[in-house]
């Protein structure tokens, strides 16, 4: 998911990350390689996908400051 130039901080950050990134792709309906290239992807479809996660984070935050 990340660039080679990406440093992840958090042990398992990527994972989770990569895990989410599934998840909102499956949500989006478009099909992800667990594993291996996905540069196949329409910009359309990646940017389906990097619009839900957005949409998600911010609902978790906005559902977490309302408590």
């Amino acid at each position: 998911m990340a660039s080679k130039g990406n440093k992840i901080v958090v042990p398992g950050a990527r994972e989770a990350l990569d895990k989410f990134k599934m998840e909102a792709a499956q949500e989006v309906g478009v099909n992800l390689k667990e594993q291996g290239y996905n540069g196949d992807l329409t910009a359309k479809q990646a940017g389906s996908i990097g619009g839900r996660m957005v949409k998600k984070m911010i609902e978790s935050y906005e559902s977490s400051i309302k408590k």
